[in-house]
């Protein structure tokens, strides 16, 4: 095993990809990809498996709380689908009350027009009618 005076106060907390006496950092062709290359020679394989190891469990925490978060997302979407389904049909139901309430209020303008307009009608023949007896 290699001591830490080796690696120079270690590096795993502070850059896990810099480079040090056998290992070596090139950037892939994407941006997301790093590639390692170790030299048997000068590092120990088993504080690099390990420091890997930690790498991986720290990994498989983000994957875990990144997973929690989109489930819980998912199920406030739900709920907010939900509230917006029973939204609609409230909306719906309104607005059909309100039509048939102007549809009723509507006809019952129609009948008080109809019913001046005869009113007028007859106001005019009675007119008509004592005007001619003068």
């Amino acid at each position: 095993m290699a001591s830490s005076s080796n690696r120079g106060g270690g590096y795993y907390g502070a850059a896990p990809y810099r480079s040090r006496e056998g290992l070596s950092t090139r950037q892939g062709t994407s941006s997301d990809e790093i590639q390692l290359r170790i030299d048997p020679m000068h590092a120990d394989l088993d504080d690099e498996i390990s420091g890997l190891r930690k790498q991986v469990r720290q990994l498989k925490s983000v994957a875990s709380e990144i997973e929690s978060e989109a489930k819980f997302q998912n199920e406030f979407i739900n709920q907010l689908q939900m509230t917006l389904i029973k939204a609609q049909a409230g909306v719906k139901n309104n607005m059909r009350k309100l039509n048939k309430s102007i549809i009723q209020s509507g006809s019952s303008h129609v009948l008080h027009v109809v019913l001046f307009a005869l009113f007028c009608l007859f106001l005019v023949y009675l007119w008509s009618k004592f005007s001619r007896r003068r």
